[in-house]
C-alpha cells in the first residue's frame, strides 16, 4: 500500500506521539509498504526529501513552519496554508490511506482534502489538554473555553475518519466522552521488547529513573520531593532523562531540597545511552497525570524495571498495583516516597518477582501486533482490537489477563450533545 502519515510532531521532536509515528512508519516500510510523512519542518528549510528513521527510508514532506516561542522547541505548520499544502501533497502522492496523528493542524488539513478525494482516513489521538495549556500562555479564566474549542475541533476532524484509534481503552473512553465519538479503537503504541536489556543480577545501588519531557504536566517536582523524603540509608540516586522548559527550575528545586548531589539531569540522550540508563536502574518512576499510554513506561518495563506511577489516566493499565509496581495518589509526594521505599527495600528475590511481572505485562504490547492491526485498518478490514488494558478491579474471575473487542472498521458515529460539557 501507499500510506501517508500526517503528524504535527515528528522526529527530531522528542515525545511519545513523535516516537509512535516514527515506529509506525518504519514498521510499515519494513513490511514493504511505501510510506510518506507530512510534518512541520524542524527548521526554516522545507520541502520533500528522503529521511531515514529507525533504519528505514521514507519520503518526508516537511511543511513551512514557525517556532512556538512559549515552548522550548515546538514548531507548527501554518494553519492558513494547511488545506492548500494537503491538497498538493495528496495529488502528488495519491495514497491508498491517510493516517493522521493529531487533529490540530496537519490532521485537519489532510482529513478535509482526503475526504474530498474519497481516500480512506484513519485518525489517532494523542491529545491531552494538560499537554497543551501550559504552553498557550492563556489566562486561567480562558482555559476552559480553549479546551472546549479544542474538543469541538477534534470532533470535526476525527468525524471524517473511517476508524479512530488511541493507545488504551481508558484513553478511548476519554476521547469518546469529550468528542461524542463512538467505536474508538484501543490500539497500543507497541514496543519492540528485544531492544531492551533487563538485568537480573543483585543490584549494587538504588537508582530511580524518570524518562520523558521535563515539563509541568509530568510533575517531576513531586518526584524530587519524594526522593527527599526517602530514608538516607537507602542511598538513592535519581536520573531525570529528557529535556524541557522546566529543567532549570527543577535543578534549582533539587538544590533547595538538598538532593542535587544525587540527582542527575541528563538532558536528551541517544537511544543507546537511554537503554543503558534503563538497564542500570532499580525502579522507574512516572509521576505524570497526563499519559494516554506512556511509551517510556513500556520501555522501562521491557528493561525489567518495576514501576511506581501516578494513579491517573492510562497508567493503571500498565502498572498493576502490587504485581509489577505500585500506584500512588497523584501529586502526593509522601505516598510516592512510601511506594518507592517499598520497592527499594525489597530483598533481591522479591524484587525479581516485580521485574519478571513487568516483562510479562509489556509482552502484550508487541509492536508487530500493533502493526498487524493498523494494516487491517488501512485495508478497511474488520479488526479485533488488541486491547491489553487490565487493572486488578477489571480482571476476570477466571484469571484471564487480556480481553479483546470486535469492532468493524466503519465510519465513526457521533452522538448528540455538547462535545466537552
Amino acid at each position: 500500500m501507499r500510506i501517508l502519515i500526517g503528524a504535527d510532531t515528528f522526529p527530531p521532536d522528542v515525545n511519545g506521539a513523535a516516537k509512535f509515528a516514527e515506529r509506525l512508519a518504519a514498521g510499515m516500510v519494513a513490511r514493504g509498504h511505501e510510506v510518506h510523512i507530512v510534518a512541520p519542518a524542524p527548521s526554516r528549510k522545507h520541502g520533500s526529501w528522503t529521511e531515514v528513521h529507525e533504519g528505514q527510508e521514507m519520503t518526508v514532506h516537511r511543511l513551512r513552519s514557525w517556532r512556538w516561542y512559549p515552548h522550548d522547541w515546538l514548531r507548527f505548520a501554518l494553519p492558513w496554508r494547511i488545506n492548500q499544502n494537503s491538497a498538493r501533497i495528496l495529488d502528488l502522492v495519491k495514497p491508498d490511506v491517510v493516517h493522521f496523528q493529531s487533529h490540530m493542524i496537519t490532521g485537519r488539513g489532510l482529513s478535509i482534502e482526503a475526504a474530498k478525494r474519497g481516500i480512506r482516513i484513519i485518525g489517532t489521538n494523542h491529545f491531552m489538554p494538560e499537554n497543551m495549556l501550559e504552553h498557550t500562555l492563556l489566562p486561567k479564566v480562558w482555559q476552559h473555553r480553549a479546551i472546549v474549542a479544542a474538543w469541538r475541533a477534534a470532533r470535526r476532524t476525527f468525524g471524517r475518519a473511517e476508524a479512530v484509534t488511541t493507545p488504551t481503552r481508558r484513553a478511548a473512553q476519554f476521547l469518546e466522552r469529550y468528542t461524542g465519538l463512538t467505536g474508538v479503537h484501543a490500539i497500543s503504541c507497541g514496543i519492540d521488547a528485544d531492544n531492551y536489556t533487563p538485568d537480573f543480577e543483585p543490584r549494587t545501588e538504588n537508582r530511580i529513573i524518570f524518562v520523558g519531557r521535563v515539563t509541568g504536566e509530568k510533575q517531576i517536582d513531586v518526584l524530587l520531593q519524594a526522593v527527599k523524603l526517602l530514608p538516607s540509608e537507602l542511598d538513592v540516586k535519581l536520573d531525570i532523562v529528557g529535556g524541557g522548559d522546566q529543567k532549570r527550575n527543577l535543578e534549582q528545586l533539587a538544590t533547595e531540597l538538598g538532593i542535587s548531589d544525587r540527582t542527575t539531569f541528563t538532558g536528551y540522550v541517544s537511544e543507546e545511552d537511554l537503554r543503558r540508563a534503563y538497564t542500570r536502574s532499580t525502579v522507574f518512576a512516572m509521576p505524570s497525570i497526563a499519559e494516554l499510554q506512556s511509551i517510556a513506561t513500556m520501555e522501562a518495563m521491557a528493561s525489567g524495571l518495576p514501576v511506581v506511577a501516578a494513579n491517573a489516566m492510562a497508567l493503571p493499565h500498565l502498572v498493576h498495583d502490587g504485581e509489577n509496581g505500585y500506584l500512588f495518589e497523584p501529586g502526593n509526594a509522601r505516598d510516592l516516597a512510601d511506594k518507592l521505599e517499598q520497592l527499594l527495600a525489597l530483598p533481591h528475590e522479591e524484587l525479581l518477582r516485580f521485574k519478571r511481572e513487568s516483562l510479562h505485562v509489556v509482552s502484550a504490547h508487541d509492536i508487530q501486533r500493533t502493526l498487524n492491526t493498523f494494516e487491517s485498518l488501512y485495508r478497511g478490514e474488520p479488526v479485533i482490537d488488541p486491547v491489553i488494558d487490565r487493572t486488578p478491579a477489571a480482571a476476570h474471575d477466571d484469571g484471564t489477563r487480556y480481553r479483546s473487542r470486535r469492532i468493524g472498521s466503519h465510519r465513526v458515529g457521533l452522538r448528540g450533545g455538547s462535545s466537552a460539557g
